[in-house]
C-alpha cells in the first residue's frame, strides 16, 4: 500500500496498543463501578416467613444497595425462599409500621430508599400468604410442569428432609444407583456393620483365593443335616457367590456374622484379623469332618519347623517337629528404637539363634551338665499359601497401654524363601522335600497383601487383591478404581517425621498387618472358576439369590414410589383422635386410599365407609386445609405432590352421621373455632367451627357466625384471643380479618348480650374480666396429709398466735375452730360452700333484675370466695370481706415473682389455653356453616374441642416437665407483709375446689382436691385458700410440687406466682413448720474426712438471718441428738463451708448469718465432729487437710488436720515436721487435685503429683491455696520407692482400680475391657453369667 492512502491498513503495533487501551478503559468503568456501590448506602432486610407454622421462626437476611428497586427485592425473596414471584406479600413488621398493612408492590421499579427503607438499620419485613391464598412452590422444572399442577399444589416450600418433586411424581435427585448397581470393574464390595473392617479384609482376601474359593465351592451343603442360618461354610459360600455373580455395588456380612453366633453388639467389638482367621479355620475344620474338605486348611496354611537346642561343647542337638499356620514377625525388637527395613530381615531375626549361657545354660544330656548352647527355629516346610503376620501391635510398659507401631517395613512382591530353608538336617523328609521346592530360582512366591484397616466413609471396605503382571482394583469412596504402587507402598508405613520410641502418634490407618504368599507352581497354581463351570448344587444357589435379588428390586421400588404420611382420625365415638402412618402408592387413586385408612384406623364395626373421606390436614395448627370433592380417581401421588421422604402437611380421615353432609374446605378459607361466653352465668361454651376468607370485613364474619350459633350480629362482640392473654376485640366493622390478625386456625369469644357492659372500656369491662380468668385459670390436683390434723393444727395454731402476738390466743384458735375443732370434712366443707354459691348467685340475680349493672359486674359470683374461707368466724373485718368479694387488678409486680426461670416462661406458654369444660359442663355439638346456603346439619368432622383435648390430654401424658429452679435457689418471703397482714388477703385471685377420686395407682384412700385457681396467685395466698381443707394454719403445712418422674420439691418462693404450674399438675401437702422472713432451709451433712464416704446427710435444719453460727448450732443439738443419736455440745462440733463434696470455710462462733456469711435457700454446710479443742480461732488462720504418702510401703496415712497462722510454705513444712518427724529439710509435698477427698492411685502419686513447688506463700500458682480445706499430701524424700514384682503390681493395680472405683474417683488408667474373639458353632452362645 502507498502511504497516506485512505484505505491503509492499520499497523500490527497499532492495534495492539488500541486493544490494550481498550482493556484499560474497560477495567478503569468496572473499578469505578465497586468504587461507586462501596460507597452508596446500603439497606439491611431482613424477611420473616409466617405463611408457614415451621418456617416462622426463620429469617432471611438481603444486604442490598438502596438504589435497588423493588421489583428486584422481589425476585431476591423469591429465588431465597424458592417461591414464585408474585404469589406472595411483603409487608412492614419494623412496628412503627404496622398500622399500615397495605403490601409492598412487587412490580415497582421505585428504590428502596424511595420505599421508606432506612440505610444503615435493620428494615423488618413480613412474607406473607397473597390475596389468602399461600405461595406457589419453584418447583425444579417449572418451564415444563403443567400450569395447572401449580395451582393444585399449594403450600409451604419443603424444608429440611423434603424432596422436591416432578411430573411423575418421583424426585430425579434421587437414586438407588450407587447402592443396586455393580461397578463397571466387576468387582464388589463389603458394606462394613461397625467396626468389622477387619471381617471384610479377611474375606475379601480369601475370595481372591482360587483355591480356597474352588473348595468351598465344590463343598455341598444338605438342608436336611443343619439349619442354613447357623452353617459357617455354607453363609462363606453364599457370600462368595454374591461377590462374584451380584449386581450390587456392596454385599452385606450380616448373614455371615450370624452364622459366627454374634449379635449386633459384636459388631461394634474391635478384634484382631490374625486371631479371628485362626478361630474360623478353627470353625470351618470342625464343620468339615468327614468331608472331602476336613483336610483343607491344613494343606494350604500348614508349615513346618523345627525348634532345636544345640550344645556348644559336644554338638548334641535336641529338636522337635511343630507345624504353624502363620509366622508372626516382629516388626521392631523389644528395647530397640529401630525397626526391621524388610520382611526379609524380619525372617531372618525370626530365625536367628541365640545363645544359652550363665544362668541360662542348658543341661546337655550327653555331657551331663550345664553348658552353653545354641538355641533357633529352622523352617523344614513352607506352606502353599504362606501367611506372615506383622506384629504391629505391642504394650508399652510405661504407660500401660496398647499401642500400633507404624514403623515402615517393605515386602516384595516375590518373596524368596529358598535362604530360610533347613538345608543342615538332611535325615528329615521334610527338609529335602522343602530343598526341592525351595530352590533358588523356584522358591519365589506370589503374594496377596491384607490390611485389616482398610475402610472407608461411606461403609464399604477397601479389600487390596494383587495379582502377578495385571492390572489391580480397589473399593474406593466414588466407587472401584485402580490401584497403583504408590498406594502399595503406602501400606509399608513409616513416617516423614521424628518419633520416639513408640510411634502411636502416627496414627496410619493403611499399614499392612497380615501377608499371604502363594507357592509359584504353574501345576499347582488355580484358576477362579468360571460360571459355567460352577457345580449343579452351585448353579441352584447362583439362580436362588437371583430370584431374591430380583424381588428385593422390585420391593425397593414399590418403596420408592410409596407416599407416607400421617394419617389423624378422630373416633366418632370415642372422640379420641387417633393417629398412624398412611402408606400408599403414587398411582393408587383418593378412593382406594380412604379405604386403607379406613380399615387402618379400625371403623369398620363403628360407621360405614361412604361416611368417611381424606382430606388435608394441619396437625401443628389443628386446621384443616383442603377437601378433595371430584378427585377420588385421582392418584394419590398427585394429591400429595410426589412421594417424598416428609410432607408439610398431614391427612385427617373425616367421619360424618348418616343424615349429615361433608362441608367443602377450600384452600383459601381459614378455620375459627368459636366459644359463645354467656355474662349471666359466667361461662365459656365449648368450641363451634365455622371457615371464613381472610378478605372477609368483620361485618361479614358477624353475619356468617350468626347464621352459626343463631346470635343477633347487631349487639355482637368478637374478641380475637391471637395468643395466650393477647385479647382483641373487633371493633373496626370495615376491616379485613387479615388485617386484624387471623391466621390458619384461630379462636374467638363472641358474647351478645343486652347489657350496658359493651358500653364500658374492653379492659374494665365484665367481659375482659371473664375471659381473662378463663386463660388464666389452670387444674390442679391436691394430695392432703393422710393424718387428721386435730389436735396437732390447733396446738400449732394456738402456739402459733401466742408466738407471734403475745396474747389472744383465743381468739386465734377460734379462727380454725370451724376445721379443726369440729374436724368437718372436705366434702361437708364443700357443701357449706356451695350453699354460700348459691346464694350469692341468688342475691346477684335479684341485683341483676333491678338494673344495677355495675354492682352485678362488680359482685358476681366468679369474683366471690368459693373455698371455705368464706365460712371463718364473722368477727372478721368488713375490709377484709369487700377485699375477698372484689377483684383488684393491682400493680402487676403483685402477680409476678422478683426472678423468674426459663421453665416458668416456657410453662407459661404450655398453658396458652384451658379447656372450657372447667368453666362449663355442657359441650354444644359443633355446627358448620355455609354462609352462602341455608343452614344444613354437617358432619362433625373436626371437632375442635375434641381434638384439642385429647390432644392436650395425650400430651400431659408424655411431657417432660422442667424443674422448677426457682424455687430451689433463692430465699424464701415471708407469709406477712411489715405491717403483719398477710400477704394473702392483699388481693383475691379466682379460686375452686371439689373432691376429686383418684385413679388406680395415684394414691388410693388419700384426700384428694381439684382445685381450679387463677394462676396469677402467689404462693402464700393459694396456701391460705387451702388452710380448711389441710386443717391448719398456712405457716404449718408445706406444699410440694410433683413432677413427672414423680419427685417432689417443695415450694418455698411465697411471692412466687403459680405461673409455672399448668394443667393436671400435681401438689402434695405435708404438715409441718413453714419458713419466715428471713429464714432459710440448710441440709446439714457430716464430714468424715477419713471414710470411704466423706459426706453424709443428717438433717434440714431452719437457719435465720441475723442469727449466729453459735446460736444455730445450739439449736442443732437436740436435733442432732434425736433425729442422728449424736450427743454433742457446742465446744464439740463446728460448721464449715460445702461446695458440692469438698470442704470449704470453718465458720467461727461469732459469725452472722447474712452479714459474715452468705446464705440462700436450700444451703448446704457440713458439720465436723472435734477431736479436740478447736483450733480455728481467727480468719486469718488457714486449716489445711495433710496425708503423708509412704513410698516404701506403698500407702497413704490417714488425713491430719494442719492450722497455719499465715500461707507461708515455710510454716507448712515446719508443722508438717511436727506431726510426721521428718527433718525438715527432708520433707516434700504437693497439693492434691481433683474433689475431695483427692483420691489418686499409689501407682501414680509419686510421680503424678507436682512434688516441691518452688514458692514461698500458699496463695499463688501453682497451689492458689486461699481457703481452708485444700489436700495437702507430703513425703520424706530420702524414702525410696518399693521395688514391685509384675505379680505384686498387677495385684496392686485391681486393688487401686477396686477402691477408686468404690469411691466414686477417675481411675488414672481405665482402658476398654478387651473381649476375647468366638465363633459358635451350634448359634447364638450361651450366657455364661460367671464370664465378663
Amino acid at each position: 500500500m502507498v502511504p497516506g492512502e485512505e484505505n491503509q491498513l492499520v499497523p500490527k503495533e497499532d492495534v495492539f496498543w488500541r486493544c490494550r487501551q481498550n482493556i484499560f478503559d474497560e477495567m478503569k468503568k468496572k473499578f469505578l463501578q465497586i468504587e461507586n456501590a462501596a460507597e452508596e448506602p446500603r439497606v439491611l432486610c431482613i424477611i420473616q416467613d409466617t405463611t408457614n407454622s415451621k418456617t416462622v421462626n426463620e429469617r432471611i437476611t438481603l444486604n442490598l444497595p438502596a438504589s435497588t428497586p423493588l421489583r428486584k427485592l422481589f425476585e431476591d425473596v423469591a429465588n431465597k425462599v424458592g417461591y414464585i414471584n408474585g404469589t406472595f406479600d411483603l409487608v412492614w413488621g419494623n412496628g412503627i409500621n404496622t398500622a399500615d398493612m397495605a403490601p409492598l408492590d412487587h412490580t415497582s421499579d421505585k428504590s428502596l430508599l424511595d420505599a421508606n427503607f432506612e440505610p444503615g438499620k435493620k428494615n423488618f419485613l413480613h412474607l406473607t400468604d397473597k390475596d389468602g391464598e399461600q405461595p406457589q412452590i419453584l418447583l425444579e422444572d417449572s418451564s415444563a410442569g403443567d400450569d395447572s399442577v401449580h395451582d393444585r399444589f399449594i403450600g409451604p416450600l419443603p424444608r429440611e428432609g423434603s424432596v422436591g418433586s416432578t411430573s411423575d411424581y418421583v424426585s430425579q435427585n434421587y437414586s438407588y444407583s450407587s447402592i443396586l448397581n455393580k461397578s463397571e470393574t466387576g468387582y464388589v464390595g463389603l458394606v462394613n456393620q461397625a467396626m468389622t473392617c477387619y471381617l471384610n479384609s479377611l474375606l475379601q482376601t480369601l475370595f481372591m483365593t482360587p483355591e480356597f474359593r474352588n473348595a468351598l465351592y465344590k463343598w455341598e451343603f444338605e438342608e436336611s443335616e443343619e439349619d442354613p442360618v447357623t452353617s459357617i461354610p455354607y453363609q462363606l459360600q453364599r457370600l462368595f457367590v454374591l461377590l462374584q455373580t451380584s449386581k450390587k455395588r456392596a454385599i452385606e456380612t450380616t448373614d455371615v456374622t450370624r452364622s459366627f453366633g454374634w449379635d449386633s453388639s459384636e459388631a461394634w467389638q474391635q478384634h484382631d484379623v490374625q486371631e479371628l482367621c485362626r478361630v474360623m479355620f478353627d470353625a470351618l475344620e470342625q464343620k468339615w469332618k468327614q468331608t472331602e474338605q476336613a483336610d483343607l486348611i491344613n494343606e494350604l496354611y500348614q508349615g513346618k519347623l523345627k525348634d532345636y537346642v544345640r550344645c556348644l561343647e559336644c554338638g548334641y542337638e535336641g529338636w522337635r517337629i511343630d507345624t504353624y499356620l502363620d509366622i508372626p514377625l516382629v516388626i521392631r525388637p523389644y528395647g530397640s528404637s529401630q525397626a526391621f527395613a524388610s520382611v526379609e530381615e524380619a525372617l531372618h531375626a525370626f530365625i536367628q539363634p541365640e545363645i544359652l549361657d550363665g544362668p541360662n545354660q542348658y543341661f546337655c544330656e550327653r555331657c551331663k551338665k550345664k553348658c552353653d548352647a545354641r538355641k533357633g527355629l529352622r523352617f523344614l516346610h513352607f506352606p502353599y499359601l504362606l501367611t506372615l503376620q506383622l506384629k504391629r501391635f505391642d504394650f508399652d510398659y510405661t504407660t500401660m497401654h496398647r499401642i500400633k507401631l507404624n514403623d515402615r517395613m517393605t515386602f516384595p512382591e516375590e518373596l524368596d524363601m529358598s535362604t530360610f530353608i533347613d538345608v543342615e538336617d538332611e535325615k528329615s523328609p521334610q527338609t529335602e522335600s522343602c530343598t526341592d521346592s525351595g530352590a533358588e530360582n523356584e522358591g519365589s512366591c506370589h503374594s496377596d497383601q491384607m490390611s485389616n484397616d482398610f475402610s472407608n466413609d461411606d461403609g464399604v471396605d477397601e479389600g487390596i487383591c494383587l495379582e502377578s503382571n495385571s492390572g489391580t482394583e480397589k473399593i474406593s469412596k466414588p466407587g472401584l478404581e485402580k490401584i497403583t504402587q504408590e498406594d502399595i507402598k503406602k501400606t509399608h508405613g513409616g513416617s516423614s517425621g521424628s518419633r520416639g520410641y513408640y510411634s502411636s502418634a502416627f496414627a496410619s490407618s493403611t499399614n499392612a498387618y497380615m501377608l499371604i504368599y502363594r507357592l509359584k507352581d504353574p501345576a499347582r497354581n488355580a484358576k477362579f472358576l468360571e460360571v459355567d463351570e460352577y457345580p449343579e448344587h452351585i448353579k441352584n444357589l447362583v439362580q436362588r439369590e437371583r430370584e431374591l435379588e430380583e424381588q428385593e428390586k422390585r420391593q425397593r421400588e414399590i418403596e420408592r414410589n410409596t407416599c407416607k404420611i400421617k394419617l389423624f382420625c378422630l373416633h366418632p365415638v370415642k372422640q379420641v383422635m387417633m393417629e398412624n402412618k398412611l402408606e400408599v402408592h403414587k398411582d393408587k387413586t383418593l378412593k382406594e386410599a380412604v379405604e386403607m385408612a379406613y380399615k387402618m384406623m379400625d371403623l369398620e364395626e363403628v360407621i360405614p365407609m361412604d361416611c368417611c373421606r381424606l382430606v388435608k390436614y394441619d396437625e401443628f395448627h389443628d386446621y384443616l386445609e383442603r377437601s378433595y370433592e371430584g378427585e377420588e380417581d385421582t392418584p394419590m401421588g398427585l394429591l400429595l405432590g410426589g412421594v417424598k421422604s416428609t410432607y408439610m402437611f398431614d391427612l385427617l380421615l373425616e367421619t360424618r352421621k348418616p343424615d349429615q353432609v361433608f362441608q367443602s374446605y377450600k384452600p383459601g378459607e381459614v378455620m375459627v373455632k368459636v366459644h359463645v361466653v354467656d355474662l349471666k352465668a359466667e361461662s365459656v361454651a365449648a368450641p363451634v367451627t365455622v371457615r371464613a376468607y381472610l378478605n372477609q370485613t368483620v361485618t361479614e364474619f358477624k353475619q356468617l357466625i350468626s347464621k352459626a350459633i343463631h346470635l343477633p350480629a347487631e349487639t355482637m362482640r368478637i374478641v380475637l384471643e391471637r395468643c395466650h392473654n393477647d385479647l382483641r376485640l373487633l371493633t373496626v366493622p370495615s376491616k379485613t380479618l387479615k388485617a386484624e390478625g387471623f391466621f390458619r386456625s384461630n379462636k374467638v369469644f363472641v358474647e351478645s348480650s343486652e347489657t350496658l357492659d359493651y358500653q364500658m372500656a374492653f379492659t374494665d369491662s365484665h367481659l375482659w374480666k371473664l375471659l381473662d380468668r378463663h386463660a388464666n385459670t389452670i387444674r390442679l390436683f391436691v394430695l392432703l396429709p393422710e393424718q387428721s390434723p386435730g389436735s396437732y393444727s390447733k396446738r400449732t395454731a394456738c402456739q402459733k398466735a401466742g408466738g407471734d402476738s403475745g396474747g389472744n390466743v383465743d381468739d386465734d384458735c377460734d379462727r380454725v375452730k370451724g376445721p379443726v375443732g369440729s374436724l368437718k370434712s372436705v366434702e361437708a366443707i364443700l357443701e357449706e360452700s356451695t350453699e354460700k354459691l348459691k346464694s350469692l348467685s341468688l342475691q346477684q340475680q335479684q341485683d341483676g333484675d333491678n338494673g344495677d349493672s355495675s354492682k352485678s359486674t362488680e359482685t358476681s359470683d366468679f369474683e366471690n370466695i368459693e373455698s371455705p374461707l368464706n365460712e371463718r368466724d364473722s368477727s372478721a373485718s368488713v375490709d377484709n370481706r369487700e377485699l375477698e368479694q372484689h377483684i383488684q387488678t393491682s400493680d402487676p409486680e403483685n402477680f409476678q415473682s422478683e426472678e423468674r426461670s426459663d421453665s416458668d416462661v416456657n410453662n407459661d406458654r404450655s398453658t396458652s389455653s384451658v379447656d372450657s369444660d372447667i368453666l362449663s359442663s355442657s359441650h354444644s355439638s359443633d355446627t358448620l356453616c355455609n354462609a352462602d346456603n341455608a343452614q344444613i346439619p354437617l358432619a362433625n368432622g373436626l371437632d375442635s374441642h375434641s381434638i384439642t383435648s385429647s390432644r392436650r390430654t395425650k400430651a400431659n401424658e408424655g411431657k417432660k416437665e422442667t424443674w422448677d429452679t426457682a424455687e430451689e435457689d433463692s430465699g424464701t418471703d415471708s407469709e406477712y407483709d411489715e405491717s403483719g397482714k398477710s400477704r394473702g388477703e392483699i388481693q383475691y385471685m379466682y379460686f375452686k375446689a371439689e373432691p376429686y377420686a383418684a385413679d388406680e395407682g395415684s394414691g388410693e384412700g388419700h384426700k384428694w382436691l381439684m382445685v381450679h385457681v387463677d394462676k396469677r396467685i402467689t404462693l402464700a395466698a393459694f396456701k391460705q385458700h387451702l388452710e380448711p381443707f389441710v386443717g391448719a394454719l398456712s405457716s404449718h403445712f408445706k406444699v410440694f410440687r410433683v413432677y413427672a418422674s414423680n419427685q417432689e420439691f417443695e415450694s418455698v418462693r411465697l411471692n412466687e406466682t403459680l405461673s409455672s404450674f399448668s394443667d393436671d399438675n400435681k401438689i402434695t401437702i405435708r404438715l409441718g413448720r413453714a419458713l419466715k422472713k428471713g429464714e432459710y432451709r440448710v441440709k446439714v451433712y457430716q464430714l468424715l474426712v477419713n471414710e470411704q464416704e466423706p459426706c453424709k446427710f443428717l438433717l434440714d435444719a431452719v437457719f435465720a438471718k441475723g442469727m449466729t453460727v453459735r446460736q444455730s448450732k445450739e439449736e442443732l443439738i437436740p436435733q442432732l441428738r434425736e433425729q442422728c443419736g449424736l450427743e454433742l455440745s457446742t465446744d464439740r462440733f463446728r460448721l464449715r463451708k460445702k461446695t458440692w463434696k469438698n470442704p470449704g470455710t470453718v465458720f467461727l462462733d461469732y459469725h452472722i448469718y447474712e452479714e459474715d456469711i452468705n446464705i440462700s435457700s436450700n444451703w448446704e454446710v457440713f458439720l465436723e465432729v472435734l477431736d479436740g479443742v478447736e483450733k480455728m480461732k481467727s480468719m486469718s488462720q488457714l486449716a489445711v487437710l495433710s496425708r503423708r504418702w509412704r513410698p516404701s510401703e506403698m500407702k497413704l496415712d490417714p488425713f491430719q488436720e494442719v492450722v497455719l497462722e499465715s500461707s507461708s510454705v515455710d510454716e507448712l513444712r515446719e508443722k508438717l515436721c511436727e506431726i510426721s518427724g521428718i527433718p525438715l529439710e527432708d520433707i516434700e509435698f504437693a497439693k492434691g487435685r481433683g474433689t475431695f477427698p483427692c483420691d489418686i492411685s499409689v501407682l501414680d502419686i509419686h510421680q503424678d503429683l507436682d512434688w516441691n513447688p518452688k514458692v514461698s506463700t500458699l496463695n499463688v500458682w501453682p497451689l492458689y491455696i486461699c481457703d481452708d480445706g485444700a489436700v495437702i499430701f507430703y513425703r520424706d524424700k530420702t524414702e525410696e520407692l518399693m521395688e514391685l514384682t509384675d505379680e505384686q503390681r498387677n495385684e496392686l493395680m485391681k486393688k487401686e482400680s477396686s477402691r477408686l472405683q468404690k469411691t466414686g474417683h477417675r481411675v488414672t488408667y481405665s482402658p476398654r475391657k478387651e473381649k476375647a474373639l468366638k465363633i459358635y458353632l451350634d448359634g447364638a452362645p450361651n450366657k455364661d453369667l460367671t464370664q465378663d
